[in-house]
């Protein structure tokens, strides 16, 4: 019996919709339809998502050792995180924030290079450890999209006062600034009990007398031994080492910006006038970098300007320095570094760090006054001519700096754990946790 091919095609097509809808049932009934754990806004957190999360939480403290909590207890927490970031994500697309492939390679690039390993084998050690590359891509993307965000609406808006410097300081990092003991030398020019203004002012004009001398190079110990009326005038006024702490209030802050070697002028108390000489000090030790003070010329490339043409005039003008013609007068009419060449060129006193790799090379290269010959860094070309260099005491700096750094994070901590909550609450969000099928 033959079949025309139009009567064919609705048996095959018939045959084929009741074996999609069986085998569909059937598949439904091995594998039930994904649970909803949470509803976040318009969005849906399903069981399926949550229980890898939880997989992939419990592997962490496994690996750190870490004692595992009641599972009901684990997939709360692991919940409550990913409808924190949930709401972020929705945050970030509302406002229009993204992330390019371009910066998830440099970020995947970044994370290999750090780990010494290369691309492939990055890529090979997650697979290992049942890490699909293409979901860390995705995750990797989440997780900077978020840095963004919290940069954008929290830690850009931080504000850090000097004011907020200074109480830290005084607060959190006293301890560290303050030297922990130093040594000291003590003259005494005592004033009797009772003393009229006749025998203050005596004393007063002899301990100047003294101060003078000592300013003059006069050996601090022979002058004590000769003139001091305190108790270690026989050992040349020698205290020996006293704990800061311990330091009469009356010196505390003269001592604490003292430097060893230098004396303190007179200073009055009931006893008479003191002065003291810091020979040593213990802790509290200092940050001295070196400085440089330079000047320079630039010429900036663009379509006018080629690199060639750029290095050609600066080599006129480090011809015409040495000719006679001043450095300062050339910079001035010649740099493109407008802020530097209205001082003639001068950059002032820099630090290690301050100037891009390129330029400090070629400026720790020259001698004092040496000009270099032309180079090139990314703002274009330069000479540059070191005018002097020194040590430079950059402890209070770098204090305030490790202090601004503190601040910032303890502000930021705050400011973010707020701003989540003010997501919590101002979102819809219900929670589907107690209906869940027992796995």
């Amino acid at each position: 019996m033959k079949y025309s091919v139009k009567r064919w095609i609705p048996i095959v097509s018939i045959t084929l919709l009741v074996w999609l809808v069986t085998g569909n049932m059937v598949q439904a009934a091995v594998q039930p339809l994904d649970q909803i754990v949470a509803v976040v806004n318009e969005d849906v957190i399903t069981r399926s998502e949550l229980d890898s999360r939880v997989r992939e939480m419990m592997a962490q403290l496994n690996q750190k050792g870490v004692n595992l909590p009641p599972i009901e207890i684990l997939r709360e927490q692991v919940l409550d995180r990913m409808i924190s970031k949930r709401l972020q994500l929705q945050t970030a697309e509302r406002l229009g924030l993204s992330v390019d492939d371009a910066t998830i390679t440099k970020a995947i690039a970044n994370i290999a290079e750090t780990n010494n390993i290369t691309l492939l084998q990055l890529r090979q050690v997650l697979e290992n450890d049942g890490i699909n590359f293409t979901l860390f891509r995705d995750q990797l993307r989440e997780d900077i999209l978020i840095n963004r965000l919290k940069q954008k609406e929290v830690i850009n808006r931080i504000v850090i006062t000097e004011q907020d410097v200074n109480n830290f300081l005084a607060r959190e990092i006293g301890t560290q600034r303050q030297r922990s003991a130093v040594h000291l030398l003590h003259i005494l020019i005592a004033t009797p009990e009772g003393a009229s203004p006749e025998d203050v002012q005596q004393a007063k004009q002899r301990a100047s007398t003294v101060y003078d001398e000592l300013s003059s190079g006069t050996d601090f110990s022979e002058m004590a031994m000769r003139v001091s009326d305190g108790r270690q005038a026989l050992e040349g006024g020698d205290l020996g080492w006293v704990e800061t702490s311990r330091i009469p209030s009356l010196f505390t802050k003269m001592v604490d910006e003292m430097e060893p070697g230098t004396i303190s002028e007179p200073v009055r108390n009931a006893s008479g006038f003191h002065i003291v000489k810091l020979l040593e000090v213990k802790g509290g030790n200092k940050m001295l970098i070196n400085q440089t003070k330079a000047r320079h010329i630039l010429i900036n490339t663009n379509e006018i300007v080629s690199d060639r043409e750029a290095k050609q005039r600066l080599e006129t003008l480090r011809e015409r320095i040495l000719g006679g013609e001043p450095f300062e007068t050339l910079a001035r009419s010649h740099s493109d570094d407008k802020a530097s060449a209205i001082k003639g060129g001068d950059l002032g006193w820099t630090s290690p760090g301050d100037l891009v790799p390129q330029f400090e090379e070629q400026m720790n290269a020259q001698s004092l006054g040496q000009i270099s010959e032309p180079f090139q860094s990314p703002f274009g070309w330069h000479i540059v001519q070191p005018l002097d260099r020194r040590q430079h005491d950059n402890t209070e700096e770098a204090l305030r700096n490790t202090a601004r750094q503190a601040i910032q994070k303890q502000k930021s901590e705050e400011a973010i754990a707020l701003w989540l909550r003010r997501l919590r609450d101002e979102a819809y969000v219900e929670l589907h946790l107690d209906e869940l099928d027992t796995p």
